[in-house]
């Protein structure tokens, strides 16, 4: 019967399923066929190769262990012959080191064993998504990551492939480097496009909201719970939940988040039953995980959990040829937002940017940039404009910039600015135009100061 069915279904996408057990077999078929995919059976390592030579599938369901090798070996065999065929393995019940080995070994995905129907057409669904959107992607960009260096070419191309896959992916790098906006671009580039993104800083959940934030709860489950209430997980289904600053998650909500990663489920505050969840894990922090692996402040096993696949964004430091690019594109933003003329930056403000050190990255030249706008008497942007601290000029201090004070810079250059212009204020009787003219600024220039420290009143 299912041999007829297959036929009759033969014009619709193909799968290989790879085990050796006839029933489990059958019954992937079976449920395949109610998706309305064809497929063919293996048994061995040996009749897999076979077919995939004569035949050419648009997904792989392999089981781990076979009888003359394993599901590893399978894995493999396709990534380096057959690079566009989707693999996803079958794991039983407790063997994530197997599913981890195979992600990082070039799996799509994994199902644990029993296999549930739901399980299955969320897998089922995110394959051939990818492959149906394979030419939007080509023709999609990563331009929100700007740059041209050679480190930035690199991101870019790793994101593109990395947004075909549902493996977990850790992203590593300092604070201000663009992790967020990595992460995003690999969802926005990948089959979940359409669903939710939510982005999680696990360092500003306070300690005893955490459950509750990460899974939801039932009315009734804690007091001040008067409705039922979904968490991060639940919003996220079908979509991507980015973990920011991982590193800061306690060690009992470690436990439950690698338990929910792990079988894909998850149990709200107050609820007798579980919830299957399908989402993809990003996760990031500017931490080193590593050493706070050794430290025992964070688990080994969600370590590498999370840490399937690992992307760096690199320090603008290491990339100080993208700056004029970025910060021509940043002072245009500005300006737009201001309702300023856009700024340009001269020749040795150029050359002052290059031999900054940016221990804040791509954001601290955003801040640079527009406190800079703010104290420029034009739209022409310079050197001096630009208030670099010195301890960071031509080296990788990462120390943040204070004055002598020990105040933090911004704060102090932010009040030594309201001052100034509180006591033009005062001395035109209120006269915004005639405040303007003794900073010796435009009245435009005055009004975007005003409401970026906040003194529109």
């Amino acid at each position: 019967m299912i041999q007829n069915e297959r036929r009759a279904r033969s014009s619709g996408p193909d799968v290989l399923i790879v085990d050796d057990e006839d029933d489990i077999r059958e019954l992937l078929e079976l449920s395949l066929l109610r998706l309305g995919l064809a497929s063919d059976g293996a048994a061995t390592l040996a009749e897999a190769r076979s077919l995939l030579a004569e035949k050419r599938y648009r997904l792989c369901l392999t089981d781990m262990r076979l009888p003359d090798g394993d599901g590893l070996e399978l894995v493999r065999h396709i990534a380096a012959s057959i690079s566009d065929l989707p693999v996803a393995v079958i794991t039983a019940f407790g063997s994530m080191d197997n599913a981890v080995t195979a992600l990082k070994a070039g799996a799509f995905d994994y199902l644990s064993k029993p296999v549930s129907i739901d399980q299955l057409r969320a897998l089922v669904k995110s394959v051939f998504s990818v492959r149906g959107k394979d030419e939007d992607a080509c023709r999609k960009d990563t331009s929100s990551l700007i740059g041209e260096s050679p480190a930035m070419v690199q991101v870019r191309s790793l994101i593109e492939k990395l947004s075909r896959s549902q493996a977990p992916v850790f992203i590593s790098g300092e604070s201000g480097s663009g992790k967020e906006r990595a992460a995003r671009m690999i969802h926005e580039l990948g089959p979940r496009s359409a669903a939710p993104f939510v982005a999680v800083n696990c360092g500003a959940i306070p300690e005893n909201l955490m459950e509750s934030e990460f899974f939801g709860a039932r009315k009734g489950a804690f007091t001040g719970a008067d409705s039922d209430r979904e968490g991060f997980f639940q919003a996220a289904h079908g979509g991507t939940l980015f973990l920011d600053e991982v590193g800061d998650l306690p060690l009992p909500m470690q436990v439950k988040l690698l338990r929910a990663i792990q079988e894909k489920k998850f149990r709200r505050l107050g609820d007798t039953t579980e919830t299957a969840v399908d989402v993809r894990i990003l996760s990031a922090t500017h931490q080193n995980l590593k050493a706070m692996v050794e430290a025992a402040r964070f688990r080994q096993d969600l370590f590498y959990r999370l840490n399937v696949i690992e992307l760096r964004m690199p320090a603008l430091r290491e990339r100080s040829e993208d700056i004029p690019a970025l910060a021509e594109i940043l002072l245009a933003r500005l300006a737009e937002s201001s309702g300023m003329e856009v700024a340009r930056l001269a020749d040795d403000a150029v050359r002052a940017l290059a031999g900054y050190s940016f221990p804040g990255n791509v954001r601290e030249l955003e801040n640079i940039l527009e406190r800079a706008l703010a104290l420029s008497s034009g739209s022409l942007i310079h050197a001096d404009d630009l208030l670099l601290d010195p301890a960071d000029m031509g080296d990788s201090s990462h120390a943040t910039p204070t004055t002598p004070g020990g105040a933090d810079l911004q704060d102090y250059l932010d009040e030594v600015e309201r001052h100034a212009i509180e006591d033009a204020l005062e001395k035109s009787g209120g006269n915004r135009t005639a405040a303007a003219r003794a900073l010796g600024v435009t009245f435009r220039s005055l009004r975007y100061r005003l409401e970026r420290l906040g003194m529109k009143e």
